[in-house]
């Protein structure tokens, strides 16, 4: 038995859970979200928990099991808590910047690079460093915050460009480093 998988989820007061034909939905304060799980899953509502089952031990199944049993836990701790990626830029004269709705970086490119996130992700600026993705469906979140960073990803020499907070960039020595005199 899965260990991840055969874990009741508790559902918060204030987040309702419905079950109709293979699909979940889960509604709570910060947002709907709706996930079509394999038919080989069984999903139960009862007792102000979420408990996914599955028919036999073949591998497939297995894997299933957790993997639904995760989709769901995030899904109710996306609508009542929601998800947070926090991205930090290093290098002289980048800058982030809201026009609007829309996210301005100014990445030591020729033009100003212009993002409009989708509408369940919002995206705030601190200062002109450090972005903030947030939003209730995990995997929206992630992606927007790594199609950030793949505009300018840290670069190993100076560490310029879009980290995430906490990210650790392997720094390599370059010309300078080189050691030993003239042959």
């Amino acid at each position: 038995m899965s260990r991840i998988g055969r874990m009741p989820i508790a559902v918060p007061s204030g987040v309702d859970v419905g079950l109709h034909d293979h699909t979940v939905s889960v509604k709570g304060p910060k947002g709907e979200l709706t996930l079509r799980f394999a038919e080989a899953m069984a999903v139960k509502i009862a007792d102000g928990s979420v408990t996914v089952s599955r028919p036999n031990e073949d591998k497939r199944s297995k894997q299933l099991h957790g993997l639904t049993r995760t989709l769901i836990s995030n899904m109710v701790d996306g609508v009542t808590k929601g998800f947070v990626k926090t991205l930090e830029i290093q290098g002289v004269g980048y800058r982030a910047q809201m026009q609007g709705k829309q996210l301005t970086l100014q990445l030591g490119f020729s033009h100003p690079v212009v993002i409009a996130p989708p509408e369940d992700v919002s995206i705030t600026v601190e200062g002109t460093n450090k972005i903030t993705v947030m939003g209730a469906d995990k995997q929206r979140v992630g992606q927007m915050a790594a199609q950030i960073r793949s505009i300018r990803p840290p670069e190993p020499y100076k560490g310029k460009g879009i980290r995430y907070t906490g990210e650790r960039v392997r720094r390599k020595l370059g010309k300078a480093g080189k050691t030993g005199g003239k042959k």
